[in-house]
């Protein structure tokens, strides 16, 4: 039988479990689920991830990180691609190569070569430029009216943990 300071006890217990829950999940890290295959071969369709949400508070976002943001004017809708370009830098694609202020990019992580051309593009201060592994088919930066550059404040994290399905779960690294 339970008495008054069992009661008491666990009540305490879940409302500290949820202050930590709702600190860890609007401060720490988030659970996001990848919807699509436009950041395949890194990520996979369902493949569920855990986002750094902390990182940017304390420098930003760098070339080749994969991060999870809110397009523009889309505030119900998270998107996850790889930053490409930094603040002040001038993007363009000729014949599906990737160059940086003139110089091209080694891309190790792409599985076909990209269509089409792009740019140049000169990314604002407090932005980053964006593209999905998949780059034919993937809605990124080079759409300005759909996703366009992305501003550090649209920024919810990093992603670093595919924990689901168990069997591909592993940390998300930044080689290229």
């Amino acid at each position: 039988m339970l008495d008054k300071g069992d009661i008491k006890e666990f009540v305490q217990s879940l409302i500290i479990a949820g202050i930590l829950a709702f600190f860890i999940i609007n401060f720490v890290a988030q659970s996001f689920i990848v919807d699509g295959q436009s950041m395949y071969p890194t990520l996979r369709d369902g493949e569920r991830l855990f986002v750094n949400k902390f990182i940017y508070r304390f420098r930003p976002p760098e070339r080749f990180e994969i991060i999870v943001f809110t397009p523009n004017g889309q505030s119900d809708s998270k998107f996850i691609k790889r930053v490409i370009g930094l603040p002040g830098e001038t993007v363009f694609i000729k014949d599906g190569i990737t160059y940086i202020d003139g110089q091209p990019l080694k891309e190790g992580y792409l599985n076909e070569k990209m269509l089409g051309d792009f740019g140049p593009y000169l990314v604002g201060d407090d932005e980053v430029f964006v593209m999905g592994d998949n780059r034919n088919h993937s809605a990124d930066s080079r759409i300005p009216s759909y996703v366009g550059n992305v501003k550090f404040s649209s920024i919810s994290g990093k992603a670093f943990w595919v924990y689901w399905p168990l069997n591909r779960m592993r940390l998300i690294g930044y080689e290229y």
